[in-house]
């Protein structure tokens, strides 16, 4: 348990940081200022959902900008709503799943969809199949015709040679399990809706969003902190803040086309599992505990399409590494979701 000065201290890191999750990149302003209408959000009950909706109003107001920013979500957690309300976020109660609640949103020229289902597939696999999708594909029938941007997972890629520099969007797919392969199902169709409605689309291919409550880098750094032993069998990995993930978002609304534009979204690191576990242990004073030996192929997406596209991420991997660090050995608060990056046979 953390002492009252380091809880404080842990308060103190979560202002600084947080404005470095949601404050949004003079780019990120000029495009969506650039942007008519109305903004959805739908799924932004998740962990990415609040900075997200925050970096897009912010960027909003900045540009002089009337549109609204609308998060809708079964807002299952209590007081998640007013979270979204002391950011000048309108909500919208509703359950996607529902035909008619879906039809009972409100027109928008601009949606995000964040919706997706990947832990506790493995024994309930139609669920998620309905989730990742069925639900997709109803989402865009419902919005024909405006801007789509969509999360995919960089999954959907067989595992690459760690030496290869990692999966391009040109890379043919073959996810691995089934939370993959509905995620390469949502991908098409996407593009089948995209080219038969017109309507504009961009899927963003994800691998791994980093911030302090969750994360590959605070997945090891916990295990190094509590003993525990960090497997290195996946042994590299690709990481990106959260803060960059959001802005890269905001920013691939310009980017919709149909067929669909495809864009791979990580750091420009293939990083070593174990690099990372010594690399926290120096952090920490620990000594970190190896287990396995590193296979020759990895879960490794390209993203240099992306940062031709809109630069380096902000934050590099060693300040994330330090943020984290010292938010674990504060006793910093957790999301409490694994990752489980270290899963190489697809089962979630």
């Amino acid at each position: 348990m953390a002492a009252d000065g380091d809880t404080d201290r842990v308060d103190g890191d979560l202002a600084r940081i947080d404005r470095r999750l949601w404050e949004p990149p003079p780019e990120v302003v000029e495009d969506l200022a650039a942007l008519p209408g109305d903004l959805l959000l739908l799924g932004a009950g998740g962990k990415l959902g609040l900075t997200l909706a925050r970096m897009a109003r912010t960027a909003l107001d900045a540009g002089g900008s009337s549109g609204r920013v609308i998060a809708v979500s079964r807002f299952s957690e209590h007081g998640r709503r007013a979270e979204f309300a002391a950011a000048g976020v309108e909500t919208l109660v509703a359950d996607a799943t529902d035909p008619a609640a879906l039809a009972a949103l409100p027109d928008a020229a601009n949606v995000v969809y964040l919706v997706g289902r990947k832990f506790g597939t493995h024994g309930d696999e139609w669920s998620t199949w309905a989730i990742n999708t069925y639900l997709p594909a109803r989402v865009a029938e419902r919005f024909a015709g405006a801007r789509l941007v969509a999360f995919s997972t960089g999954n959907v890629y067989p595992l690459t040679a760690v030496g290869s520099g990692g999966a391009d969007e040109l890379t043919p797919p073959a996810p691995v399990g089934e939370y993959a392969q509905s995620c390469l199902g949502r991908e098409r169709l996407l593009q089948h809706l995209s080219i038969a409605h017109a309507t504009p689309v961009a899927i963003l291919r994800l691998n791994y969003a980093i911030d302090l409550r969750y994360g590959v880098l605070h997945d090891v750094a916990r295990a190094v902190l509590a003993g525990e032993p960090v497997d290195v069998t996946m042994g590299s990995v690709n990481v990106i803040w959260q803060g960059d993930v959001n802005a890269i978002t905001l920013r691939s609304l310009h980017h919709a086309a149909s067929p669909p534009d495809v864009l791979n979204v990580t750091g420009p690191e293939t990083v070593s599992v174990r690099w990372l576990a010594h690399e926290c242990g120096r952090r920490l004073g620990r000594d970190p505990v190896i287990v396995g030996e590193e296979a020759p192929t990895a879960l490794l997406n390209n993203a240099s399409r992306s940062m031709a596209r809109f630069g380096y991420p902000r934050v590099s991997l060693a300040e994330m590494l330090d943020w984290i660090c010292r938010w674990v050995a504060a006793g910093g608060p957790s999301h409490g979701k694994p990752t489980r990056f270290e899963q190489r046979v697809g089962a979630f």
